[in-house]
């Protein structure tokens, strides 16, 4: 069993990549052609001949090409034990061939799906047949080799020549486990659309299709685009792994124009960048840095260059060898700015020729150019792993306008404190919990990030925002005038009244606290304006 000739193959692919030079491949080394529909007739149009299935089965295809290779001359043949005399015999008595070789990828139900196709398209586009082959093929793999992959066809005609015409036994089970893990995700993708698609846009009604967010199998199916470096540790392995059929252009999708090969670190940090700069998406430019996924500036200004300035005077220090992100085209000048200090990764929509050349002095920096920006406000999951489980829950995609605002206090906020506001919120929805931020002018100008109780968090913002006035030499900290956003409610006044201590003068949180009267009757005795939003944005 170590090795088994190639003598009959049978082509049967959507994806016609390679197809003709596989095919003269095979027919150069004497392999028989079996094939079916547009396969065959791509086949005969590269001068080869080829058997129709229907030849092989003694059926003709029907009903629309639905059955065209369910049948035991087929599956006979790929099924078959080449060393059980009574599967041989079976062979012999009712006529069925062996097929050594099947080359088979699916119908394209993701791609259908992901063009929006009408429904009635959708289904006709879930293969029955091709499963069924590479399921049989897979199963039998001690005489039978499945390929399911165009990128695998210069690997058989290796083996082929290696062994004399056959392939190796390693090589099988190889392609009997990929083959498996196609159609596994090809069957999660089908039950995923009718969960998730299908179940709430069916006429007979979502209630009756008992549509729910949450199945009661929760089928997941990514490929491999990269194994890493490392993980989060030198002591840790790591990869990358994508949707079968991506919905969203992310960090995973960008084209790298220059550097190093992207870390594990280097990955989730741009991810947590490029969605804040998301947020700002269509309006005036706006830069973000990020350091170990949390936000330690950002800014919007009328150019890109005034934004990457503003976005670092908030934290210099933590902005050495951080991430940045842009909501805009990437320009010459900005990019002399970024390249002044040391950035590990730079992602933009767009990069002009002028930033490039700036940054190719930068030889290790990695750039990155994504094309579109994620929709912030997308559906989807997110997950985390736990001992024993997976925790999912929908998206953040929550978000909150000034019409969603209430005021609570006896003062309510200046034209410019909303403004401010919705920005320091915009931005703490992005910084994890407990997470406050100030902002003055559209640029945040303290940030305090994953402390264990809020008022640390303020203190922590303001002891920053005071580092930064010295660095640049302010009269006083940015956070003098400023908007403090908290991303959940404060349980105690005391939060409130450290951002109060450093200048903040309008407060936005989400209320809810048994306390908020409390917290309402100190904002209103130092003076302060406070909206609630009533949205909760915690990030842990």
């Amino acid at each position: 069993m170590s090795a088994t000739k190639i003598g009959r193959a049978l082509l049967s692919v959507s994806d016609k990549t390679g197809l003709a030079d596989l095919g003269t491949a095979l027919a150069q080394r004497g392999v028989e052609l079996v094939s079916t529909g547009g396969t065959a007739r791509a086949l005969r149009e590269a001068g080869l001949a080829v058997r129709d299935v229907s030849e092989l089965t003694g059926f003709p295809e029907m009903m629309d090409g639905r059955v065209k290779t369910l049948h035991p001359k087929v599956h006979g043949g790929l099924l078959a034990l080449r060393d059980n005399d009574e599967h041989v015999a079976a062979m012999d008595e009712h006529d069925i061939g062996a097929i050594d070789l099947v080359v088979v990828n699916l119908y394209p139900f993701e791609q259908t799906v992901a063009k929006g196709a009408e429904r009635r398209e959708i289904i006709e586009n879930i293969d029955i047949g091709g499963p069924s082959m590479v399921r049989s093929a897979a199963k039998n793999h001690g005489f039978v080799t499945i390929l399911t992959d165009p990128a695998d066809y210069g690997g058989l005609l290796d083996e082929l020549d290696a062994h004399d015409g056959a392939t190796s036994e390693a090589f099988r089970i190889r392609m009997a486990g990929k083959a498996y893990a196609r159609t596994a995700a090809y069957d999660a993708a089908i039950a995923n659309w009718f969960a998730y698609g299908d179940a709430f846009t069916h006429a007979i009604g979502a209630e009756a299709l008992g549509a729910t967010p949450f199945t009661p199998t929760m089928p997941l199916a990514f490929t491999l685009s990269d194994e890493l470096r490392y993980g989060e540790n030198p002591h840790q392995s790591a990869a990358i792994y994508v949707p079968q059929a991506p919905e969203v252009r992310g960090v995973a999708q960008a084209d790298q124009l220059q550097g190093k090969a992207l870390s594990y670190n280097n990955l989730n940090d741009a991810d947590a960048a490029l969605e804040l700069a998301a947020e700002f998406t269509g309006g005036d430019p706006a830069c973000v840095i990020v350091k170990h996924a949390n936000p330690c500036g950002a800014a919007q200004g009328d150019t890109l260059s005034e934004a990457w300035e503003a976005a670092l005077a908030c934290d210099s220090v933590s902005a050495f060898g951080g991430i940045v992100a842009v909501n805009t085209e990437l320009d010459g000048e900005t990019a002399e700015q970024i390249a002044s200090i040391f950035t590990e990764v730079v992602i933009a929509p767009r990069v002009s020729q002028a930033a490039r050349a700036v940054f190719a002095k930068k030889k290790n920096l990695r750039l990155l150019e994504c094309g579109t920006l994620p929709d912030p406000r997308r559906g989807g999951f997110s997950m985390k792993t736990i001992a024993g489980g997976l925790l999912i829950q929908n998206r953040d995609s929550g978000a909150v306008v000034e019409g969603d605002l209430k005021v609570v206090t006896k003062r309510a906020p200046t034209e410019r404190e909303l403004a401010d506001s919705l920005f320091a919120w915009t931005v703490a929805r992005h910084v994890k919990s407990n997470a406050i931020v100030y902002a003055r002018d559209g640029a945040t100008a303290g940030i305090g990030a994953g402390q264990m109780n809020r008022r640390d968090s303020a203190r922590i913002a303001a002891i920053k925002a005071r580092e930064a006035a010295e660095t640049y030499g302010w009269d006083e900290p940015r956070t003098v005038g400023s908007a403090v956003a908290s991303d959940a409610f404060f349980p105690f006044a005391d939060g409130l009244l450290a951002a109060a201590e450093a200048g903040a003068t309008c407060v936005i949180q989400p209320g809810g606290s048994i306390r908020d009267e409390e917290v309402i009757a100190a904002a209103d005795e130092a003076g302060l304006a406070m909206v609630f939003t009533g949205m909760r944005h915690f990030r842990h």
